[in-house]
């Protein structure tokens, strides 16, 4: 297997993209579970109707394919590569005003397009820390933490120790990420709507905020038609977090609705979003 991951991040862009393809739609015709998943989430998301849904749905089928086909190249080429591959559209001002501000930045990347290597590029000039919770195959989490820890990206774990670690380097004014969209632990969120239906919310964003007064910026990794590389944008949320945590988890979702509407095929809707996590609340409609 590892010889095989080594061979796939030596092959070019659109080769990835093409066996990625084919992956997802693999996975969309032998998995039930989640072909239910994809085709559920995304219906009742409310963005589209008819041919534009299908039109939609296509393009995510293929997009789940393509996230985990691009991960060997990301974490194997060089970084120089990964620099041509990636360039700044939209927001490289609102960077460069956090920076001045020196309070440290929160990134908050959804799961869209190649939310992979929004750390990797940023990675490349500051300092970032991104948690980092281990894969279940134990030969895979040593490519993953080299691939990943390249530059100056550092791995934390996904514990009080890993928030600890993220408060320090927020006040230190570099910068962290996270996902805003993954279902949390017990204890770790709250139920929020997210595209009209109740989702468990990390809180974790809004303490961290509130904490160091840091900018809190949504991190986009969207990926260009043909393998021509990738966009990166960075937009602020439109308010400031509110303090109660239920009010700022829906903040929260607001913002990730908000970039993933723009461009949904690129969402990942086959991930378990609304999921209860063993031993969390019921949500308040008593259905996950």
């Amino acid at each position: 297997m590892l010889f095989l991951i080594q061979l796939l991040g030596r092959l070019p862009l659109r080769v990835l993209h093409w066996l990625g393809t084919a992956l997802g739609w693999v996975a969309y015709a032998v998995d039930r579970r989640y072909r239910h998943r994809l085709r559920e989430n995304l219906a009742r998301a409310g963005i589209a109707e008819g041919a534009e849904l299908a039109r939609i749905r296509r393009a995510a089928i293929a997009g789940a394919g393509r996230t985990i086909a691009e991960l060997p190249c990301f974490w194997l080429r060089p970084q120089s590569t990964l620099a041509r591959w990636a360039r700044v559209t939209e927001g490289q001002h609102l960077l460069d005003q956090a920076h001045a501000r020196g309070r440290g930045i929160l990134f908050l990347t959804p799961h869209l397009g190649a939310f992979e290597i929004t750390a990797q590029w940023y990675g490349m000039a500051r300092p970032i820390t991104v948690m980092y919770r281990r894969p279940k195959l134990a030969w895979l989490d040593p490519i993953v933490r080299a691939g990943r820890g390249r530059g100056h990206v550092g791995l934390v774990g996904a514990d009080l120790g890993g928030v600890r670690a993220m408060l320090r380097a927020l006040r230190a004014g570099q910068a962290v990420g996270l996902l805003p969209d993954q279902a949390p632990g017990v204890g770790e969120g709250v139920w929020a709507t997210f595209f009209g239906r109740p989702a468990y919310t990390i809180t974790l964003a809004a303490r961290l905020a509130r904490s160091t007064g840091a900018t809190v910026l949504m991190a986009v990794g969207r990926r260009l038609p043909a393998a021509r590389g990738y966009e990166l944008e960075f937009h602020p949320l439109p308010d400031p977090l509110p303090d109660d945590p239920a009010l700022a988890a829906r903040a929260i979702n607001a913002a990730v609705e908000a970039v993933v509407t723009r461009d949904p095929g690129q969402y990942l809707w086959s991930y378990n979003r609304y999921k209860q996590p063993a031993g969390a609340p019921p949500p308040p409609d008593g259905a996950a």
